[in-house]
């Protein structure tokens, strides 16, 4: 099989798909690989490095004419004229709050598999959860950053001092990302609080945590009491598939304290807040609403692409062996692969986002 590893256009999204380790693998499997000049470059592969390992270094006109791309962020509008039928794209989509880049697949008859939708007969998200990793412990590096007065906060430490109290933390949602944010936060000295609807996950992180966190079952009053008071509050829902659910209004963002933090971790799939009403960039990463400062940068891990790529990668290459050796045998075979599925022959084959978007749903198992 062609498969192309194309350079990211995100705006800051160093990641790559691949590093060289990870297309070795490919190319002793039979495979051609393709490049684009310079994909490597934001997380420190040199073009000379795939070529040492059997890549070809190609054009963007080239790269995309293969069989296979894979990919870390979603095609951006720019992309869409270089998708074909007959491709096969496998990356992160994020479709439940991007109606045009549905249509724009479903036109082209690619078949796209999202990262993040592959998921395991435990119902847990291998291909995620790396990245939820990442952004989980970064949204409290990046909450203490902003918190600073010299960045427009209110001037808390987190960890506080002996006579001077802890910053407050406040996690909305408790899977892989909010686990990762209490971590840091906690390892911060921060004083922390976390909400979800599962009381056996709540109970989880309790004897995780061993007394170090709050826990709270995630309902509108918990949230909005647990607001007035934070210093820095994560939104870390996720609802696989689906657009993420609106838990915090704008009347609680109103309550919240002056120059406190909001980081949305969920903006990629729509975000938590009413008042996280745009997506941000790393050249641009906060915005003020109601007198707090909202960050909501939908690729956070491309900020530390050497860790998010390897990481990544570890994760994907497995699944893109299989794809590349047989796709239709895995998409037959490997029920976690056909679970990420999301069009396949101009038809929309997820059906928790198809009700987000308005748009027909057809079962993937009548597609092949």
């Amino acid at each position: 099989m062609k498969i192309g590893l194309p350079k990211e256009i995100k705006n800051n999204e160093n990641r790559v798909a691949l590093p060289p380790a990870g297309v070795y693998e490919l190319v002793q499997d039979g495979h051609e690989v393709y490049v684009e000049t310079g994909a490597g470059l934001g997380s420190t592969f040199a073009d000379e490095a795939y070529r040492a390992v059997g890549a070809t270094i190609v054009t963007v006109d080239d790269v995309w004419a293969v069989d296979m791309v894979l990919k870390v962020k979603e095609p951006l509008p720019e992309e869409y004229p270089r998708l074909h039928e007959g491709l096969i794209l496998f990356t992160y989509f994020h479709v439940a709050a991007n109606n045009e880049l549905a249509e724009a697949l479903m036109a082209a008859k690619v078949t796209a598999i999202a990262y993040e939708n592959v998921q395991l007969d435990d119902s847990t998200l291998p291909l995620l959860s790396p990245m939820s990793e990442i952004a989980g412990r970064m949204s409290v590096q990046l909450g203490a950053q902003f918190l600073e007065k010299i960045y427009g906060g209110k001037g808390i430490l987190l960890s506080g001092v002996p006579g001077v109290r802890q910053g407050r933390v406040t996690i909305i949602g408790g899977g892989v990302a909010g686990e990762n944010a209490a971590k840091v936060a906690v390892g911060l000295g921060a004083q922390v609080t976390i909400l979800d609807v599962s009381i056996p996950r709540l109970q989880t992180l309790d004897r995780q945590f061993a007394g170090q966190v709050q826990t709270l079952y995630s309902n509108r009053l918990n949230i909005e009491t647990a607001l007035k008071t934070t210093d820095l509050a994560i939104g870390a829902v996720l609802l696989p598939g689906q657009k993420a659910p609106r838990l915090v209004t704008t009347d609680m963002v109103k309550n919240m304290p002056e120059k406190s933090v909001i980081v949305d971790i969920a903006i990629d799939q729509g975000g938590i807040f009413e008042t996280v009403d745009k997506v941000t960039t790393h050249d641009d990463p906060t915005y003020i609403r109601e007198d707090v400062i909202h960050y909501a940068v939908a690729n956070m891990p491309g900020a530390v692409p050497q860790t998010a790529t390897i990481a990544l990668s570890i994760a994907t290459l497995p699944f893109a062996k299989e794809l590349a050796s047989n796709p239709e045998k895995a998409l037959r075979s490997n029920q976690a692969l056909a679970r990420g599925v999301i069009t396949y022959d101009g038809q929309f084959t997820l059906k928790e986002a198809a009700q987000d978007l308005s748009l027909p749903y057809v079962a993937l198992t009548e597609l092949i």
